[in-house]
């Protein structure tokens, strides 16, 4: 583990950083005690944004916008984003952070459950970011699969508990079983799915990229 963190550590010491909102945004969630994604996951969506180029993204999870904000800021220029929040004190804070960017015309910001939105979305994702509630992720799946084409992505983050997902489920504390099971079982879907083709990365605190792909895969 201290291995890790020091490649980790060197690897964000390389990091070239965002536009100068992006950081002033960053340092104010982190003071304020808001998850937004890592430094690792913020190079990776950079590189999945200009491979990729996707044109419609749905973002489960906006928390005060930043993820939302930095794709905007490096993907296309016609870039569109449906982000989903349920956390209502941090939905103005969100929307504020939008209106100061200048991207609001690029975002739809929904406001309240997840899972009802999700059943409700018509057409297709190109790219579906999934940075919510990680215990719910297996109950989303369905209408996920449902809004994606084949050659769409789905990016879920946060997917390896901090390591506990590797342990014993008698060593996880008792208040996060839950969550290790559900995960659990999202990854092993992900991975059994014969229309999605999945990769499992330890970047950050874990990351699952999924591609649908075009026919179901036999033997995967």
């Amino acid at each position: 583990m201290i291995v890790e963190e020091r490649m980790r550590t060197y690897i964000n010491s390389l990091d070239m950083g965002n536009t100068p909102f992006l950081e002033e945004l960053e340092q104010c969630a982190l003071e304020s005690r808001v998850p937004i994604i890592r430094r690792e996951m913020q190079s990776f969506i950079k590189v999945l944004l200009a491979i990729h180029r996707p044109k419609r993204v749905l973002e489960v999870g906006t928390a005060v916008g930043f993820s939302t904000l930095l794709m905007c800021e490096y993907g296309s220029p016609d870039l569109q984003i449906t982000t989903i929040e349920n956390y209502e004190k941090r939905i103005p804070i969100a929307k504020e952070n939008f209106r100061k960017a200048g991207r609001e015309d690029q975002i739809t910001l929904l406001e309240g459950d997840a899972g009802e939105y999700l059943k409700k979305l018509d057409g297709t994702f190109d790219l579906i970011f999934m940075d919510a509630a990680k215990g719910q992720y297996i109950h989303w799946l369905p209408d996920v699969m449902r809004l994606m084409h084949p050659g769409s992505i789905l990016l879920s983050d946060n997917v390896l508990q901090e390591g506990d997902l590797i342990e014993s489920h008698y060593l996880v504390e008792r208040r996060n079983r839950t969550i290790y099971k559900r995960m659990r079982e999202y990854l092993y879907e992900l991975k059994h799915c014969p229309e999605l083709l999945t990769t499992i990365l330890p970047l950050g605190d874990g990351a699952a990229v999924s591609v649908r792909t075009e026919q179901k895969q036999e033997g995967l």
